[in-house]
């Protein structure tokens, strides 16, 4: 067994810190509908296996995309576990996620809350790391009908409320983090 040396170590923390950064800003992406943002997190010739949405080229998924969040009144994914084993410029993870699903249908909608995993594959192309290859895993789901969500309730009153696309607080609260980037 060899060991690294202090430059290898810090190298690879900062690979590991590069693709971190690129799953959280998957789910930013995801949650604000931002499909310009999302494009720039995958390679060209990528995949996606996003169940029964899509799978295959996540060019194509990406391209899905509005028609898929059409009927999200609310995305809200969180990330818990990541493992990652780093193998030169390729890299894979195990990322654990909690995903909150307020779907529109008539009136009052329903919610699903799915705990699952993605299955990733990254690859640092031109000193860029980028999604290769992404699988959804489901692990579980808690529907619930109707929605559970109530916005108006008195405990919100005055909060500022999020929203898909650049409707959210965020894109007029934020100078550094830009709707389309990572």
């Amino acid at each position: 067994m060899t060991t690294k040396t202090r430059e290898q170590q810090l190298d690879e923390l900062l690979d590991k810190q590069a693709i971190h950064e690129l799953i959280m800003a998957y789910c930013n992406a995801a949650d604000r509908h931002d499909h310009v943002k999302m494009r720039a997190l995958y390679h060209e010739d990528a995949i996606d296996d996003h169940g029964h949405f899509a799978k295959g080229s996540a060019m194509e998924f990406i391209d899905k995309l509005p028609e898929i969040q059409a009927g999200m009144a609310i995305l809200h994914h969180n990330v818990t576990t990541v493992n990652l084993k780093l193998d030169g410029d390729r890299a894979e993870g195990e990322v654990y996620i909690l995903a909150f699903h307020k779907v529109k249908d008539g009136a009052q909608g329903y919610d699903v809350l799915i705990g699952g995993r993605y299955f990733d594959k990254y690859e640092k192309r031109n000193g860029v790391w980028k999604f290769s290859h992404r699988a959804i895993v489901a692990d579980w789901a808690y529907p619930a009908t109707p929605s559970a969500v109530k916005l108006d309730h008195p405990f919100l009153a005055g909060a500022h409320i999020g929203k898909p696309g650049p409707d959210d607080p965020s894109y007029a609260f934020f100078t550094m983090l830009k709707r389309g980037e990572r």
